[in-house]
């Protein structure tokens, strides 16, 4: 750890609250889209925006991106069951705003899709996920169909990826402050 004010780790207390507001904010916005779209996207032909480069179409996913694993939704629910439980469990370790908000962004998408895994039908760790944003083509053949969860999901964990490539750490140091103190 270094003396410099600007390398400090912020307190525990700070970064538990910047995860404990981006998850719930995120399952609450997946929610929200996921009824908006079937509530206005039910039987209805896809909505084309920009001219077709993004379109608004209603997916019942029982897999996961690109319909991979459509036998397997129980074991799908499980894996978010245990990533929720570790990010959960990790949350205390947290002193980087970065990764607080990476792991917020993770939770409340798991969140999201295993809210849908647990209370759509077929029924319980079975659900189908809801998905509604097509990219150029409406059936996913271009890029898979996916909704807000999704999103935040793919950006905490490119998020996450960039904070490890830097060397920043859970507790808010970076990985070389700690091999330096390690030589010594």
């Amino acid at each position: 750890m270094t003396d410099d004010p600007a390398e400090t780790p912020p307190p525990h207390s700070r970064t538990w609250w910047v995860l404990a507001i981006v998850a719930p904010v995120i399952l609450g916005l997946d929610i929200l889209t996921k009824a908006l779209a079937v509530a206005n996207l039910e039987d209805q032909p896809p909505v084309r925006l920009f001219g077709g480069l993004v379109n608004l179409v209603l997916l019942r996913n029982p897999g996961a991106a690109w319909s991979m694993a459509t036998g397997y939704t129980w074991i799908i629910s499980l894996i978010a069951v245990v990533v929720v439980v570790v990010i959960v469990r990790i949350s205390g370790r947290l002193r980087s705003v970065g990764w607080a908000i990476s792991l917020g962004l993770i939770l409340g998408g798991a969140l999201g899709n295993l809210t849908d895994r647990l209370f759509r039908a077929p029924g319980p760790l079975e659900g189908h996920v809801v998905d509604m944003v097509s990219i150029v083509r409406t059936d996913g053949s271009f890029f898979p169909v996916f909704n807000l969860a999704d999103s935040a999901i793919s950006v905490g964990g490119v998020l996450l990826v960039l904070l490890a490539l830097f060397g920043r750490e859970l507790d808010g140091t970076r990985a070389k402050d700690k091999k330096v103190v390690a030589d010594d």
